[in-house]
């Protein structure tokens, strides 16, 4: 199973970035536990800050792919572009947040890509991933 793992801006910074909320971990890191922990899964990493680039990845793994696993951070709450893009391609994604975002700020409740997706998984730190990859 291919499966792509696409994260939005700032998310470079997880492990340094406000630790309360995104956790100690780089997602570097993270993701060779993710390898382990799917060795039948051929899982592949992007992250971008910059929302064009993120549509051009999108679109493509989105019509070869098995699965994309997104957290488009800050741009989820602001894209009409990866929306669309994800309603352009064929590839399920799961939309996957770090954090709860229904318990921050009121802007954070509305999702561009929530109505194109397979599926939404909140709150439940990088376990969220490892949810999302468990989902195709």
């Amino acid at each position: 199973m291919n499966i792509a793992i696409i994260n939005g801006p700032n998310l470079n910074l997880l492990g340094k970035r406000e630790p309360e909320i995104y956790g100690n971990n780089t997602f570097e890191s993270y993701f060779k536990q993710l390898q382990d922990k799917f060795p039948t899964h051929t899982l592949h990493y992007y992250q971008s800050n910059i929302e064009g680039e993120i549509i051009d990845k999108l679109h493509e793994v989105g019509f070869d792919f098995d699965g994309i696993v997104l957290n488009a951070a800050a741009y989820t709450h602001t894209s009409v572009g990866i929306g669309d893009a994800i309603k352009a391609i064929q590839t399920p994604v799961v939309e996957v947040h770090i954090s709860n975002v229904y318990a921050r700020e009121d802007f954070r409740t509305h999702s561009y890509i929530s109505p194109h997706a397979k599926g939404i998984i909140v709150g439940f730190g990088l376990q969220g991933y490892d949810l999302a990859i468990a989902s195709f």
